[in-house]
């Protein structure tokens, strides 16, 4: 069979536009990263997660050469300050590691379902292998040191039942107490819960470390809001009897000095924002109670604003 060069397609352009820039973001967070990790047993991973970075935005500088497509202008060394004072503990570093491999996962998992030549898929599908391994690995780690937050544990189930009516569905209830959650919904409130602990964490490092009052301010909001969504996801689960488990670990430490540039933190959040959204998306349409479904739409609107608001 002949062979015929196969231009790429938007939606390929958009994934590998999208990977660089996020690449050449997490280059620049994970090179700082290295400098200021003190615990010797997440260097390794820090550095596994650097190199698969690096690895990236050669393969895709390469790519946009050969099919001349400008380069897209992403972060350099210009955009970090690798000898900043630490800003972050080491657990936190470990549980953004992770948290930035499961963005990775669902990422390249995207990126193959709308690639079509071949090339394009057989990286993207090693990009998501790899994501795939960085997560687990930090995650083995997070379990290893005490650090892994887990979902909520409940009773196994003893029977087998079924749905017999359309009370099932109903979030609100004026006469009596709403169903319990079922475990798909547990999952979404206690994994959201988790993401708005990362995101508020990050946006209070990033209004810390910026000399300018507009990025510190816009930052702030972004912090109150991933705690007004914590609360929200907390009292649901709460009303159901189940806790939601958050780290107390100290995150960020006082120091000022900015390790990155304003248009990094600012690329950072927005991309947070937009994975949010997502998984807001998702969490709704998994969900099937309505007043949960009603909240993950009002919360993805208040997002959407936010990331509008920084753009």
């Amino acid at each position: 069979m002949t062979k015929h060069p196969t231009q790429l397609t938007s939606a390929e352009i958009a994934c590998i536009w999208t990977n660089y820039m996020q690449d050449s973001m997490s280059k620049c967070v994970l090179s700082y990263f290295l400098q200021t990790v003190e615990d010797e047993d997440i260097r390794p991973l820090i550095q596994l997660a650097y190199d698969i970075s690096c690895a990236h935005i050669e393969k895709l500088t390469t790519l946009f050469q050969q099919e001349q497509i400008p380069l897209p202008t992403g972060f350099t060394d210009e955009d970090v300050n690798v000898n900043a004072p630490r800003l972050y503990t080491d657990a936190f570093i470990l549980q953004y590691l992770a948290h930035m491999a499961r963005v990775g996962m669902l990422g390249y998992s995207g990126f193959t379902s709308m690639g079509a030549r071949k090339d394009l898929k057989t990286y993207f599908i090693k990009g998501l292998r790899e994501t795939s391994d960085l997560f687990d690995q930090t995650t083995d780690l997070l379990l290893e040191k005490g650090l892994y937050i887990r979902a909520p544990y409940i009773p196994y189930p003893t029977k087998t039942d079924f749905v017999d009516s359309h009370k099932y569905l109903s979030g609100f209830s004026l006469l009596g107490k709403q169903r319990p959650l079922n475990t798909i919904e547990i999952s979404h409130l206690y994994m959201n819960s988790v993401t708005n602990h990362i995101g508020s964490k990050l946006s209070l490092s990033f209004a810390q470390i910026s000399p300018h009052k507009e990025v510190q301010n816009w930052m702030l909001r972004g912090r109150d809001i991933s705690r007004k969504h914590m609360r929200v996801f907390t009292r649901i689960l709460l009303d159901s009897d189940i806790e939601s488990p958050i780290s107390s670990d100290v995150a960020i430490t006082d120091a000022t000095t900015p390790p990155f540039s304003d248009k990094l933190v600012m690329f950072h959040m927005a991309m947070l924002s937009a994975t949010g959204t997502g998984n807001y998306a998702t969490a709704a349409s998994a969900s099937q109670r309505s007043d949960l479904i009603i909240n993950y739409e009002r919360l993805s609107l208040e997002v959407a604003l936010y990331a509008k608001d920084g753009a």
